[in-house]
Order: C-alpha cells, then sequence, then structure tokens
C-alpha cells in the first residue's frame, strides 16, 4: 500500500535492514510483522473511509498496531549488533 502511513521501514528507518533480514529468517519476526501490516492496512483504510469502522473497533486496531509494534521494537533492539568497547 503506498504512502500509508506508520510503515515500520518508515516508523525504524534506522532498522531497515534489520528488518528485511529478521523477515527472511526469523518465522516469529515475520508473523508480527505481517500482522502489523495487515492491521496497519486496516487502520489506514478506516481512516480514509474506504472501510469505515466504528470508534470501539478503531480503538481496538490501534491498541493492537502498538502492541505489535512494541513487540517488533523490542525483538529489534535485541538483535542489534553490540557496540564494540575498547579493551582498557
Amino acid at each position: 500500500m503506498a504512502n500509508t502511513p506508520h510503515e515500520l521501514t518508515a516508523e525504524f528507518p534506522e532498522f531497515v535492514a534489520l528488518i528485511h533480514h529478521l523477515k527472511m529468517t526469523d518465522g516469529h519476526f515475520a508473523r508480527l510483522f505481517d500482522s502489523y501490516h495487515d492491521v496497519n492496512g486496516k487502520i489506514h483504510r478506516a481512516e480514509t473511509n474506504i472501510e469505515p469502522v466504528d470508534d470501539f473497533h478503531m480503538e481496538d486496531l490501534r491498541k493492537n498496531r502498538m502492541r505489535l509494534k512494541d513487540e517488533i521494537y523490542g525483538m529489534l533492539v535485541h538483535h542489534e549488533p553490540e557496540a564494540e568497547t575498547p579493551e582498557v
């Protein structure tokens, strides 16, 4: 979906390469990514009145997106290469 706000690569531009890598190598991450993309698309379609939903459903969708985004971010940070520390 072109020009959809809140895409993960736009939300976490510093992790674009890692997002791609984890999508290809980590099944759990790939499922989270697909779920996030699906929920984000539903929210976008609702916000643009392509597929309107009631306020309660919209709130649930947004909470789900936030939960998925938090879990994805945690995985990205966890997989980020450790910064090298100089030996003393």
